[in-house]
C-alpha cells in the first residue's frame, strides 16, 4: 500500500453554511456523512445533533479514517466510521435496517487529497501517476494510461472530461507509453493540443486529469448506486443533500431528485394522470446553490460547487411543478 501523507487539519468545507441551513439538523437525529474527508461538514452537523444524536462517517481514504480518529473524542454524538466506497457502505447500512434523518455527500476530490502531491491527483506537481482515493485498490492512473487501449482512453477523456481533444490526447499518450509520472502526462497533453488551447484560459490538462480520476475511482457509477440507497435509508421528512463540482455529477443528482419530486410518470400528452404516481420528495433548492463571491475569494476551489437537496415526503403530499410542497 502507498505511504500516505496525513490530511492537514486546516480544512475549510465548501458551502458549509448553505449545507447546514438546507439540512437543518436537529438534536437527537441520525446523520450520515458519506464523504467525511477532513470532517469539516461533520463537525458542524455534530454540533446540531448533539449528544443524543448519531453520526456515521464514510470515506474510502485511509487518511480520512485517521482524521476521524483524531476528532472522535471531540464529537458529542455517538460516532462511527465506515471505511469504503459510500455506495457500498450505504447498501450495508440499508441492509442493517438503519434509518437516518440527514444524509449528505460532498463529491469529487478533497483539498487534502489534491494537496498531497504524492497522491498524483494534481497536474501542478510532479508525482507518481496514482489518483486512487483508496490506495489499496488495484487500478491506478498509471495502469489505465499504460495498459488500456487507445480507443478506450479516448472515450474516458471525452466522456468524463468533456474534452474536445480527447482523441489526439489519447493518441499522444499511447505514443509516449510508458508514462509513470504526472509531469510526463502533462507534457503528453500539451503536445497533443493546439497552441491556443495550451496557453488559453485554464490548464490544458485539467479535463484529462478529471476524467482519469473519475475512471480510476469509478466515481459516477458509485454515485448512481449511492443515491437510491441513501433515499431508502431516509426516514419520512429526512433530508438528502449533495455538493457536486462538475456537470456530470450535477446532472445525475438533478435527475435523481427530479424523478422523486415529479410523482406522475404519465406521458405529457395525456390530459389526466392515470399512473397514480405520487411525489416522494420536496425540492429544497429550486436552483442549485453556489458559493458566494466572498467564499470563492477565500477558497477558489469552491467556485464550481453546486448544492442540491430534497426532503423525503410521506405519501399523499402534493407538490407544484418545481417539486415544492403546495
Amino acid at each position: 500500500m502507498a505511504t500516505l501523507t496525513y490530511m492537514p487539519t486546516e480544512h475549510v468545507p465548501v458551502l458549509a453554511t448553505e449545507l447546514i441551513d438546507l439540512l437543518d439538523p436537529h438534536p437527537g437525529e441520525t446523520a450520515i456523512d458519506c464523504t467525511f474527508g477532513g470532517g469539516g461538514h461533520a463537525e458542524l452537523v455534530a454540533e446540531r445533533i448533539g449528544s443524543a444524536g448519531t453520526l456515521i462517517a464514510i470515506d474510502r481514504d485511509p487518511a480520512a479514517e485517521c482524521r476521524f480518529a483524531e476528532l472522535a473524542d471531540e464529537l458529542e454524538p455517538e460516532a462511527r466510521f465506515m471505511h469504503g466506497d459510500f455506495a457500498e457502505a450505504l447498501v450495508d447500512l440499508r441492509d442493517e435496517g438503519l434509518h437516518a434523518d440527514v444524509i449528505y455527500l460532498d463529491l469529487g476530490i478533497s483539498s487534502m487529497q489534491l494537496d498531497a502531491a504524492e497522491r498524483g491527483f494534481s497536474y501542478s506537481y510532479d508525482a507518481p501517476l496514482d489518483m486512487r482515493m483508496n490506495p489499496g485498490q488495484e487500478l491506478s492512473a498509471a495502469e489505465l494510461v499504460n495498459e488500456w487501449p487507445e480507443e478506450r482512453i479516448a472515450a474516458v477523456i471525452r466522456e468524463y472530461g468533456e474534452e474536445r481533444h480527447a482523441r489526439s490526447i489519447a493518441r499522444e499518450i499511447s505514443r509516449r507509453r510508458p508514462l509513470d509520472r504526472t509531469a510526463e502526462l502533462v507534457e503528453a497533453i500539451r503536445a497533443a493540443v493546439p497552441p491556443a488551447y495550451r496557453f488559453g484560459r485554464g490548464h490544458p490538462a485539467k479535463r484529462t486529469f478529471q476524467a482519469l480520476r473519475i475512471a480510476v475511482n469509478d466515481e459516477l457509477d458509485s454515485l448512481d448506486r449511492a443515491l437510491p440507497a441513501a433515499w431508502e435509508i431516509l426516514r419520512d421528512r429526512g433530508r438528502l443533500a449533495v455538493i457536486s463540482f462538475h456537470s456530470l455529477e450535477d446532472r445525475r443528482v438533478k435527475r435523481f431528485l427530479g424523478d422523486r419530486t415529479r410523482g406522475c410518470v404519465c406521458p405529457p400528452e395525456l390530459p389526466v394522470c392515470v399512473c397514480g404516481g405520487e411525489p416522494e420528495a420536496e425540492q429544497l433548492t429550486r436552483r442549485p446553490l453556489a458559493a458566494t463571491p466572498e467564499e470563492v475569494e477565500r477558497n477558489p476551489r469552491s467556485h464550481s460547487a453546486r448544492l442540491r437537496g430534497a426532503r423525503k415526503l410521506p405519501r399523499g403530499i402534493d407538490t407544484d411543478d418545481e417539486g415544492m410542497v403546495t
